[in-house]
């Protein structure tokens, strides 16, 4: 079984590219996780989001800019 950059074990549970060329993937943590799932997507466009298991989120615009929101639900602009 994989394991994250924290060691965190994972199952792979999906992933694709819809029509519009946008790539998606996601992992499945176990139903033990307090934060179970997480996935990441791109697009075409040059932006990309992570939903991380811990309930973290990043996500950038593909300009330059981006957003950190951490676990606490406080949000800083990077």
């Amino acid at each position: 079984m994989p394991t994250d950059n924290h060691g965190k074990s994972y199952t792979h549970s999906g992933s694709g590219t819809n029509s519009q060329g946008n790539h998606w993937c996601s992992r499945d943590y176990g139903s033990g996780a307090s934060n179970s799932n997480s996935y990441h997507y791109s697009n075409t466009s040059g932006s990309y989001h992570y939903s991380n298991s811990n309930g973290s989120t990043y996500h950038n615009n593909g300009q330059g800019g981006s957003t950190y929101t951490p676990p606490s639900g406080n949000s800083g602009k990077k």
